[in-house]
């Protein structure tokens, strides 16, 4: 299994040290701790970054199922110019079944990366979409509070529950990076 989150963390053991005569990358005396730890560090983040995401999007995905999931994306949807016109042709039900699919199925592209950079830019990029067209909810549903003057007081209901999806759409849009690089047949190196 190849897991380029650790080849940083291997490309930064030829840098040498300030002392060298040579003019190649320079680390101070002490540094080669300091950046082994971070890079250890990173790779684990990123670890949890992408089969973080991964259990997220499986999770709400398979409540998508429920009566009681797709009753409270209802309104959400409804009131969105991207996805309302969707209940033209589907029950609410059907509807909210539909998009679990989807969301289990961009999970499990995603939770991929180790075997298919590919299929993990794929379905990165459709998380990174599915979670700006989530954010929209903020915008064609009662996101801002108005007994606290509207924006920027966030809404208890719909402005908390969607504001989360911004760090989910970091996430998706670093994992789609990540894996884009894993699609040269180049080894990424660590940049002086």
């Amino acid at each position: 299994m190849n897991l380029l989150f650790f080849e940083d963390f291997k490309k930064f053991k030829t840098m040498k040290p300030s002392h060298a005569s040579d003019a190649g990358p320079a680390l101070a005396i002490g540094d080669n701790a300091i950046i082994a730890t971070g890079l250890k560090i990173q790779a684990v983040g990123g670890i949890m970054l992408r089969y973080g995401l991964v259990v997220v999007l499986a999770w709400i995905g398979a409540m998508k199922f429920t009566g009681y999931e797709a009753k409270a994306i209802q309104p959400l949807v409804a009131s969105s110019p991207f996805m309302g016109w969707m209940y033209n042709f589907v029950t609410v039900q059907q509807f909210s079944t539909g998009l679990g699919c989807v969301e289990i199925a961009i999970a499990t592209l995603i939770a991929l990366r180790p075997w298919s950079a590919m299929l993990a830019v794929i379905g990165s990029a459709a998380a990174a979409g599915t979670f700006l067209t989530t954010l929209s909810f903020i915008i064609s549903s009662p996101g801002w509070e108005p007994s606290l003057g509207g924006f920027p007081a966030l809404s208890a209901g719909t402005g908390e529950f969607v504001i989360k999806d911004l760090v989910l759409l970091g996430a998706s849009i670093w994992l789609l990076g990540e894996a884009w690089k894993g699609l040269s047949r180049v080894s990424p190196r660590v940049m002086p």
